[in-house]
């Protein structure tokens, strides 16, 4: 009898489960800052860091959030390299926590990059129908712009990894340099009165709120621990993955750091909080205007809306990819785990994906959300919980690296990621308390106050790892079998 079709039937079917690229460094590092959407934090979250964070102390914020991630990153790339495949959050609880703790962290981060991915995709949408009506356009509709977005990013979603890594680096280095020119123009002119430095002076880093302050910086930085999910898609993950780990964090917090020094260096450490506070939506048009002619002001707000739409195509590409993985580990249906044989990509789970988006925006439009509140709500789950994820990731780091004595660099395996979990869990603990604020829910004086928004968001954060919980649950009674393979299949494939 000819075996030689039942032999390769399973390597075949582990080759059309496999994701596969050739992307270098510099190339996941560009990806996962584009998630993070600098220019859209420059011109949407610093003008309200000044306000209700530590005023002009608000830069060095950026480089205390810094610090944090960059002790999470030493757990996250120590452990990768002992993963058997690419490791989304999902992977890292599981191995580090257990099936069931896994479930609950994968459920948890579908619902962080979903919902971050909608409040981009919404805003995007509000942006360009208010800007072609501005300059005398047509009024359309926000919604129109926000589906074309999504069929646009799957259209990208669905080829190639390479094809996006392309798209998203040259977005984002166009952003990141008009906001580079606009700081070094800012410091060779002198500014409203000088180069000054009152941003690093430790009586304006005290002041105001500072814990608000580090939370709007925390939240600055969504997106740039996603580079071990590209971990089978690159050129020598060893190295790879932790250069743009490390890269992204670095880039990220003095980029965000430098820019909103010198906006403040701009407008003059006395006249920059009245200036946010006249219209922070504006903030830094104006500044750009004054510096580098309508011109530059113009470019801005083009690059503005590169700037989200590379967060949302950045965004798209780690969610198929948490479909992908969590397929391949037998939680979610089979036919997600497949790859496309000619682009390599997750193709099914990107169908999927971008259909879910697509479904979710049209409800929200047909129920009447304003795009805003939209983006507002939903950015404001992603941000508790992406610092929940981290903080739980440490944790599986430490047990990890406790159970099985692979590596024994007490720095890797207890220090930094113990220290990274401290900050990381205060900085949960900050955003909790102080969602309200995040997610504009006021009382009727305007103050930010506890009410239905804040609660049922709050809710959503709670609910899904219980999802995750629930099903493990199932899979143990019903099937313990599966459950106890829940990797095995997943692993097999490495």
């Amino acid at each position: 009898m000819d075996t030689s079709t039942k032999t390769s039937q399973p390597a075949e079917h582990l080759r059309e489960r496999n994701l596969r690229g050739n992307i270098g460094a510099v190339a996941v590092t560009f990806m996962v800052i584009a998630a993070a959407a600098p220019l859209t934090v420059i011109g949407g979250l610093v003008p309200i860091g000044y306000l209700v964070g530590n005023g002009i102390g608000f830069p060095v914020m950026f480089l205390v959030a810094t610090v944090i991630l960059l002790l999470f990153a030493v757990g996250l790339t120590a452990m990768s390299r002992f993963l058997p495949r690419a490791g989304s959050f999902f992977v890292f609880a599981t191995h580090g926590l257990g099936r069931t703790p896994g479930l609950a962290t994968a459920y948890l981060a579908l619902v962080c990059y979903t919902t971050v991915q909608i409040a981009v995709f919404s805003y995007l949408g509000a942006t360009l129908s208010s800007s072609i009506a501005l300059v005398g356009g047509p009024e359309i509709p926000w919604w129109v712009f926000t589906l074309a977005s999504v069929a646009i990013v799957g259209a990208l979603g669905y080829r190639r990894i390479e094809l996006s890594s392309r798209v998203l680096v040259v977005v984002l280095l166009a952003e990141i340099g008009i906001v580079v020119l606009l700081g070094v123009v800012i410091l060779l002119t002198g500014g409203a009165s000088g180069v000054t430095f009152g941003s690093f002076v430790l009586q304006n880093i005290l002041s105001g709120a500072p814990a608000l302050g580090l939370m709007f910086a925390i939240a600055s930085f969504i997106g740039f621990e996603s580079t071990v999910v590209y971990r089978d898609e690159v050129r020598d993950p060893e190295r790879t993955i932790p250069r743009a780990t490390y890269a992204s964090a670095i880039v990220i917090g003095a980029f965000y750091a430098f820019a909103a020094w010198t906006i403040v260096v701009g407008f003059g450490e006395d006249a920059v909080i009245d200036e946010a506070a006249a219209d922070p939506t504006t903030l830094i048009t104006r500044v750009t205007e004054q510096y580098l002619g309508p011109v530059g002001s113009v470019a801005v707000a083009l690059l503005f809306l590169g700037s989200m739409f590379a967060a949302v195509l950045s965004l798209h590409n780690v969610l198929t990819r948490y479909h992908h993985a969590m397929a391949n580990a037998r939680v979610l249906p089979d036919r997600l785990g497949t790859v496309h044989a000619r682009h390599g990509s997750p193709h099914i789970a990107s169908i999927v994906q971008v259909t879910t988006s697509g479904i979710a925006i049209i409800l929200l439009a047909v129920i009447g959300f304003a795009p805003e509140n939209i983006f507002s709500w939903f950015a404001g789950i992603g941000t508790l919980a992406i610092v929940v994820l981290m903080a739980v990731t440490c944790l599986a780091v430490i047990v990890y690296f406790a159970r099985t004595k692979a590596l024994r660099s007490p720095w890797h395996t207890i220090i930094a990621p113990g220290l990274g979990f401290l900050g990381l869990a205060v900085s949960a603990i900050l955003i909790a308390a102080n969602f309200p604020l995040l997610v504009s829910d006021v009382d009727a004086e305007g103050n930010p106050a506890w009410g239905a928004v804040s609660i049922t968001l709050i809710a959503v954060v709670v609910i899904a790892p219980v999802i995750g919980l629930i099903q493990a649950a199932i899979m143990r009674t019903r099937a313990p079998q599966a459950y106890k393979q829940i990797m095995h299949r997943f692993d097999e494939q490495a």
